[in-house]
């Protein structure tokens, strides 16, 4: 009876989070649709958050791109000929990176830098009673403290997949020249050729959706924090861990519905 009596708190106690959690990305989402209609008083919060999650990753995000890029071109080079099937390259090129690696590895880049980065913060703000204070003069959080995140996370995702695609599709073809020499020409063309508008559209979504998978997680785990300056490395590290879980099993259910649809 005790463990059935434990199992069932359990239930209730993840359903009530569960509820929570839908709840405040209801009201997330209604601050903001309402962001774009009210004065911009968190403009530069939504500014400062682009240049941190988005520009500040160019550098890590472009080597990614070429390395992975560099690879799976020499692999492709190495391999498909010996089966005749050579301008596969292409074909898998933009599969893997343009569909799959590149928003995925975008998301997992920003998860660690950003998702972090924003749990802890805002834990912090929690503990000091700074959201305390933002209510006392009528401010609300959400809309000041969240909205941007949220707004900001989601654009530069959406961003540097692009950003990550193009060097991993044409700044490879450098470190593939000096492996196995090829026309650029030929490669350019064999990639557009390759290339499909379904492709494009998917790697895109992927993006946008794992832009706000990020941001609503990381959100949700500051504000979760209680008093205890204690719990704010531990909300970093729960936004990291259900943010990999929800990226990975969003991009598994994208990924299919794309090949089905």
């Amino acid at each position: 009876m005790r463990l059935l009596g434990s199992l069932g708190h359990l239930v209730i106690v993840r359903f009530q989070n569960m509820m929570y959690a839908l709840g405040f990305l209801g009201r997330l989402l209604k601050e903001t649709v309402m962001f774009f209609r009210r004065r911009q008083v968190a403009l530069k919060v939504l500014i400062m958050q682009i240049l941190f999650t988005g520009v500040e990753a160019l550098s890590i995000s472009a080597i990614l791109a070429v390395a992975i890029g560099a690879i799976i071109n020499i692999i492709g080079v190495s391999i498909l000929p010996q089966f005749g099937q050579g301008k596969l390259m292409y074909t898998l090129l933009i599969a893997i990176i343009t569909r799959e690696l590149g928003p995925l590895l975008t998301a997992f880049i920003i998860t660690a830098r950003s998702g972090t980065a924003i749990a802890t913060e805002l834990g912090g703000m929690v503990v000091s009673h700074e959201i305390e204070a933002y209510i006392s003069v009528g401010v609300d959080p959400i809309s000041y403290l969240a909205v941007p995140r949220f707004l900001g996370v989601t654009l530069s995702s959406f961003l540097l997949n692009i950003y990550f695609n193009i060097f991993g599709l044409l700044g490879s073809f450098l470190v593939l020249s000096l492996v196995s020499p090829l026309p650029f020409s030929e490669y350019f063309n064999g990639l557009m050729n390759a290339l499909r508008l379904v492709d494009i559209g998917t790697g895109l979504f992927k993006s946008i959706v794992f832009g706000a998978v990020i941001s609503t997680v990381s959100i949700y785990q500051g504000f979760s924090v209680l008093r205890a300056s204690t719990e704010i490395p531990q909300a970093g590290i729960r936004a990291v861990g259900q943010a990999l879980v929800l990226l990975v099993v969003s991009d598994a259910i994208i990924t299919i519905l794309s090949y089905l649809i």
